[in-house]
This record gives structure tokens, sequence and C-alpha cells, in this order.
């Protein structure tokens, strides 16, 4: 890198989506989550989200949403989770009941 150049913050996806524990779970068993991550773009962020969530044991995932983030959360749910993207893991927050 040039040290004339700006160093460049990465970029932080956000995937939105549901997740079931088992296969045949209805569709009111599904778990709300959002996924906080670094990808090259936004088909790296989809699959890197989609191995996290398989790596915990979810049998079935569907992903709803992809943004970027535009900058750090001021909510506190997302602070720790926006850390962890920074930091090169796939950070899940999970909404349930």
């Amino acid at each position: 890198m040039n040290d004339n150049e700006p160093e460049l913050d990465p970029v932080v996806y956000i995937v939105i989506g549901r997740v079931w524990e088992n296969e045949e779970a209805a569709p009111q068993d599904a778990i709300t989550i959002q996924a906080l991550l670094t990808a090259a773009d936004d088909d790296d962020a989809v699959r890197k989200t989609l191995e996290s969530l398989s790596a915990q044991g979810y049998a079935e995932a569907e992903l709803d949403q992809i943004g970027i983030m535009d900058g750090e959360p001021d909510d506190a749910i997302y602070e720790e989770a926006y850390q962890d993207a920074l930091e090169g893991n796939v950070a899940i927050v999970t909404f349930t009941g």
C-alpha cells in the first residue's frame, strides 16, 4: 500500500434471515437472525453466512436481505457483533420469542 493513500475501513455486511434447528421444523419455529461480517462482495457475504450457520448446527436457512453497515452501530445489541465482524468473524445475532 502506498503511504500516501488513506486506509479504507473494511466493508461490514449485514445479512438478515431466518433459521431452523431441524429440517422438520414448522415455519413458525423459525429463529430470526442477523449476521454481521466482512466480505469481498454480496455473494461472498451470503456464502460465509450460510457456512457459519451450518457450522453452528442450523439445518435450514432463508436469507431475506443483505446490506452494508454505514459505520459502527449505535445499538448496544450490535456493538460486539460489529467488532467481531471487523476481526474477520461472522457474528450471528439471534432473536427468539
